[in-house]
């Protein structure tokens, strides 16, 4: 089969799916538990709380694992987490960060990856550390660099942080890369990344191989004792994916970063490709990540949603399944999950309180 036709057949795929995004993961017949309709802005109260063991096809520990090793196959072609360790330039000098304090050095770390993408993401090592590293990952707002003052409040509590962006965003790459029968693409925007999908290779790779790249490193040159991980929007999705697959990661925070597809009922809560990649969520929908990042020793998962956000995710929605899944995952030896709303003000941020929320958790765990 031509690299055209593949193309054509993925995209006439992933429109379909938009159409019927209801009917290509288990968490389909939600909208019909929410009996003032479809909008969002539904009142709470109307809300009915959904049964999670029809949307959730895990039952004990095995699941768990078989599920993760599934999702593993897909996203890296292999059996296992990458094992590559990225390129590090120690005592970077990044002026836009000169006055942090508390601040001992940056270290730059580069991941090379297939079709010409570059992960640039940064190391910020305190001067008066507590042992623990902190992933930070900010959403298609643009680099980790508008994450700054987040980064400078848990270099103050004594946290090292590594700090992401998502791809083809500062300080990463926007690769052009030549298409079979299309030609050369500059890759802009996440929805391109649909032309890179193959037998042999996921886009989600672009995401997620930065993050276990630099845990690979970090284990080898570091003695961290816990590895945590906070996102925003687009990084707030990461944090709760890539926990599912690595269970490195014990504590992850999502701020305004998504919701089971079924419970999307208005266009800014859609997102792009990657939060709606169709085999990514036929082998795990988010419930089911939603477990898997809670799930464990010492894991725990929050999702935290600004109530007034004004970008996605807004509202109270979460109500449909958050005790359900709570009390499910209770059910396990171990692990906690957990929700969050933020009404203390009407922007698209990690704000102060769950900023402190977030610090004082982990500096009590």
């Amino acid at each position: 089969m031509s690299q055209l036709i593949k193309i054509s057949i993925i995209l006439v795929s992933v429109f379909l799916f938009g159409g019927f995004i209801g009917f290509i993961v288990s968490d389909t017949s939600i909208s019909d538990l929410i009996s003032n309709g479809n909008s969002i802005e539904s009142s709470p109260q109307n809300l009915k709380q959904i049964d999670i063991d029809e949307y959730v096809d895990i039952s004990n520990s095995e699941d768990i694992n078989k599920k993760r090793q599934e999702l593993i196959n897909f996203i890296w072609k292999s059996n296992s987490l990458p094992s590559e360790l990225p390129i590090v330039e120690t005592n970077f000098i990044d002026s836009r960060f000169s006055d942090l304090t508390n601040l001992q050095k940056i270290e730059k770390i580069t991941l090379q990856m297939e079709h010409g993408f570059i992960s640039n993401s940064y190391l910020f090592v305190p001067n008066d550390g507590n042992e623990k590293l902190i992933i930070y990952h900010q959403g298609h707002s643009g680099g980790f660099i508008n994450g700054k003052q987040t980064i400078q409040d848990f270099l103050n509590a004594g946290f090292s942080v590594a700090a992401f962006s998502m791809p083809l965003f500062e300080p990463n790459n926007q690769p052009t890369e030549n298409i079979e029968n299309i030609g050369p693409i500059k890759f802009l925007k996440h929805n391109q990344f649909v032309l890179l999908e193959s037998e042999n290779f996921s886009s989600l790779e672009l995401f997620l191989s930065p993050i276990s790249s630099t845990l690979n490193y970090l284990e080898k040159h570091y003695g961290y004792s816990e590895f945590y991980m906070v996102g925003i929007s687009g990084g707030g999705w990461t944090s709760s994916v890539y926990p599912a697959l690595d269970t490195r990661i014990s504590k992850s925070f999502s701020v305004a970063g998504s919701l089971p597809l079924s419970l999307r009922n208005v266009i800014d809560d859609v997102g792009d490709y990657e939060q709606f990649h169709p085999e990514l969520y036929s082998i795990a929908n988010y419930f089911e990540l939603y477990v898997l990042s809670s799930t464990g020793k010492d894991r725990e998962f929050y999702q935290i949603f600004n109530k007034n956000d004004p970008c996605c995710f807004a509202g109270e929605i979460y109500k449909i399944y958050h005790e359900p899944l709570k009390k499910f995952i209770s059910k396990f030896d171990s692990g906690n999950f957990d929700i969050i709303l933020d009404d203390t003000h009407t922007e698209h941020k990690i704000s102060e309180n769950i900023t402190e929320f977030i610090i004082q958790n982990l500096l009590n765990s």
